[in-house]
């Protein structure tokens, strides 16, 4: 079940938040179980075949924490220890099997020369998430910061249907005392106005820019796929609406899933913090997919020794940190490829800045080297792995950014001067009457609405007045009065009129 769904919107959501508060009148053990129970036909919406899959990673997950939980009252270090390691070899054999099984075949057969076929596996919606999320449950009573075993709230806890596709990845000790305290029971019309409001900012992102920009790349990008050498302009404005359209996307269903939490008393960790304002990579990892960074780091990076064992070995965890991270979004070479990258830009900025720092040159403005700009280019040019389809469409694609496939221009241009039609040719400038997107000039106006929306408009934490925006108070950002009531509904209305014209697109971490 889709968030920018009608069906979602309008008879789920309602559905479970009248059957949520109007239980809670008479318990609140039946409250949870029914939000447990309506995330569980949520997830079943899209296959129920694998419901039972989920049922069985949760039971298996909670069986252990429990063994380890008791372990730890007793203060028997060992079985504590082979308890754990059951538990995240288990998670990550199911991981493997779901997730990368055809792509360790395909490895396999030309190592060996054997013609092992394909398992035909459908990778199960939200795996990686509630997966990462029962491994940290897991470390994290191992390492005695979770103590509360109730079995209804570890079943809500991992099956909450605002986090369960696409995450935020949840920590055990984030939502269980939400889960038992007693206002999470009470309705709040604030929390409700707050959630609505945040909602349609996230649905607004989705149909609205999201599914705008998606129109420019997926012909560029397909184009690609099928041999096309893909030219200069068209590869810009192509991998730059891709950089948006994730944008959007993601942080449209981060949105989305804290407004929808927030009308049953429930907050998420933000998961997205304007991350294509950063003045580096590291600080690009603090503001992108920020549950995953933090994951990636407390339970990868410095459990490989982090930086603590010299900058040889903090350079090789920070790159197999990274690569790992690759693989998580996709069992493909081109994510590893893209991970790679990103681990090589963590690599030369910690570089860059112990250099600043042994050098006493921290407090000089390196204005010929912008790190804005710079780190935005490096981002946009490493989301082209992550985008195509395999290695010779990634190849194609670069080439098209370095100007290696030409330029091509509109043959109306001709007319405009003898040099055009005569001298641009010779620089591998060539005019056509047919482009692989269509409308390039629509196609750069929404770009360059994007760039100025992520770059320099306030994110949805600013407008909402929340999280660590929550200090910035002004006119200017959302309070629960008419005018701002008016202008969300406007927004709803826009956003909802826009998901009944068109296809109802996945949001594009469902495939990761």
């Amino acid at each position: 079940m889709l968030f920018n769904s009608y069906v979602f919107i309008f008879i789920f959501v309602p559905s479970v938040f009248a059957g949520f508060f109007l239980l809670a009148r008479l318990s609140t053990r039946l409250a949870g179980l029914w939000l447990a129970f309506a995330s569980l036909f949520f997830y079943g919406w899209w296959n129920p075949r694998y419901v039972p899959l989920l049922i069985a990673s949760i039971a298996f997950n909670y069986v252990i924490g429990g063994v380890i939980g008791r372990a730890r009252a007793a203060k028997s270090q060992r079985p504590a220890t082979l308890a754990l390691i059951t538990g995240i070899c288990g998670n990550i054999a199911l991981l493997g099997y779901f997730k990368y099984a055809n792509f360790f075949l395909k490895i396999v057969n030309p190592l060996f020369g054997t013609d092992l076929g394909g398992l035909n596996i459908i990778l199960p919606l939200g795996i990686s998430f509630f997966t990462f999320t029962q491994i940290a449950f897991l470390v994290d009573t191992y390492r005695g910061m979770s103590s509360d075993y109730d079995p209804w709230h570890y079943l809500l806890f991992v099956t909450y249907f605002p986090h369960l596709i696409a995450g935020p990845i949840l920590h055990h000790k984030q939502m269980m005392p939400q889960f038992s305290r007693a206002s999470t029971y009470r309705l709040n019309l604030d929390n409700v106005n707050f959630g609505m409001t945040m909602f349609t900012i996230g649905l607004f992102k989705k149909v609205v820019l999201a599914d705008q920009f998606a129109l420019v790349v997926t012909p560029v990008f397909d184009s690609a796929a099928h041999g096309v050498n893909v030219p200069l302009i068209e590869a810009w404005l192509g991998t730059l609406a891709y950089s948006l359209q994730l944008y959007f996307d993601f942080s449209g269903y981060c949105d989305m899933a804290i407004g929808v939490s927030k009308i049953f008393n429930i907050d998420l960790p933000v998961n997205f913090d304007s991350p294509y304002k950063s003045k580096s990579i590291i600080e690009f990892w603090r503001r992108w997919h920020m549950t995953l960074s933090a994951f990636l780091r407390d339970y990868l990076y410095f459990p490989l020794g982090g930086n603590r064992k010299g900058p040889v070995r903090r350079y090789t965890n920070l790159m197999t940190t990274m690569v790992l991270g690759g693989l998580w979004h996709g069992a493909s070479w081109t994510f590893v490829l893209w991970g790679g990258l990103h681990g090589f830009y963590l690599i030369v900025n910690h570089a860059w800045q112990a250099f600043k720092h042994r050098w006493q040159l921290d407090g000089i403005p390196w204005r010929w080297m912008p790190g804005h700009a710079l780190t935005f280019l490096a981002i946009v040019v490493a989301w082209v792995p992550f985008r195509a389809a395999d290695f010779e469409a990634t190849a194609s694609m670069l080439r098209g950014l370095a100007g290696i496939n030409g330029v091509a221009l509109p043959s109306a241009l001709k007319k405009y001067g003898e040099f055009l039609a005569t001298a641009l040719p010779k620089l591998s400038v060539r005019f056509t009457s047919q482009s692989v997107i269509g409308d390039a000039y629509s196609a750069a106006s929404w770009i360059a609405i994007g760039l100025v929306i992520v770059i320099w408009m306030p994110n949805s934490q600013q407008i909402m007045n929340f999280g660590s925006q929550r200090e910035r108070s002004s006119s200017l950002f959302w309070k629960p009065t008419l005018p701002f009531a008016l202008m969300s509904a406007l927004g709803f209305l826009v956003a909802i009129l826009m998901v009944g014209s068109t296809k109802v697109s996945e949001f594009l971490y469902f495939q990761f």
